[in-house]
């Protein structure tokens, strides 16, 4: 019999996942809307509507094997954070991990934002927190809820923190072909390898009550990405400043001022370590079929 794997907000990364593993499990992907439905659908799934906030609606998504939690608070602020990382969430894991039949397997896709500013060194999975700001705070707390609250329930919980997220639809070329580019390192992973990863963990069943940084072999300055990626795609190199000057701006929040302040590169060891084959090891890699399209629709 094949397993049921339980993909909740089944968006960007999510559909991905259901596109990589519909051969391995019975995938069923949960979303908000029906067209959200409809995508997981297209994309070889079961759709779902139910918020991952009502425990009443999660009582019609079928039990599985295992859960991936990757919903997205569909905004920045500190509330919609909460609402869905933390509250949603523990929702999440007594609807699932309470039943009758619980899943083995629950990953929570977190973000290397966990780590704030380290005034560009390097962090990894030991690397202790220091929260400056209480959106740092909840993505902490979000993750020890995937890890705590699913092992008092007898679930093996994992979280996968994603590095930048790029790909398809999210290239976002021009941000820095035209600049104004700020300086400080880029910690990305492409979308497939962000799905790949936990494919991989879901697979091979490894980094069981574990933290897995998921971002790509090489960090990179913004300005070096950049120029490398105005040689490319043939233009002359964007315009640069430093992080003093865009902290210059009067229309920033404080969220937006500790994102532009917060600088570090992320490693990715534990993960190679734990088998896990990039299929776009490095940006180089990853903007190739982006750099071809915008030469080819640009040229001449």
């Amino acid at each position: 019999m094949t397993d049921r794997l339980v993909v909740l907000g089944c968006g960007y990364v999510g559909l991905e996942l259901v596109r990589q593993v519909r051969d391995a499990y019975d995938v069923v992907g949960v979303r908000r809307s029906e067209a959200g439905v409809d995508a997981v659908e297209a994309a070889g799934g079961t759709g779902v509507q139910a918020d991952v906030t009502d425990p009443d609606a999660l009582e019609r998504v079928p039990d599985a094997d295992a859960v991936v939690f990757a919903a997205s608070a569909g905004g920045r602020g500190v509330e919609a954070a909460r609402a869905t990382y933390v509250e949603g969430q523990r929702t999440t894991i007594e609807a699932f991990c309470g039943r009758e039949h619980p899943p083995d397997r629950y990953v929570y896709t977190s973000s290397t934002g966990v780590y704030g500013d380290h005034d560009g060194g390097w962090v990894d999975e030991e690397t202790p927190f220091d929260p400056d700001s209480e959106r740092e705070e909840l993505l902490i707390e979000a993750e020890r809820l995937a890890l705590d609250r699913t092992a008092a329930l007898g679930v093996d919980g994992s979280v996968a923190r994603f590095g930048g997220l790029y790909g398809p639809d999210r290239y976002r070329l021009e941000r820095y072909l035209d600049g104004p580019v700020t300086e400080g390192y880029l910690n990305v992973v492409h979308r497939d390898d962000a799905a790949g990863a936990v494919a991989h963990l879901l697979a091979a069943g490894v980094a069981r009550g574990e933290v897995v940084n998921v971002v790509d072999d090489e960090p990179v300055e913004k300005w070096t990405f950049a120029d490398w990626l105005a040689e490319q795609c043939g233009v002359e190199p964007p315009p640069k400043q430093t992080v003093a000057d865009r902290l210059e701006s009067d229309d920033l929040s404080p969220s937006a001022r500790r994102r532009i302040r917060a600088n570090k590169r992320v490693a990715n060891d534990k993960l190679h370590g734990l088998g896990y084959e990039f299929r776009y090891p490095t940006f180089r890699e990853g903007y190739r079929d982006a750099i071809e399209r915008y030469v080819t629709e640009n040229d001449g």
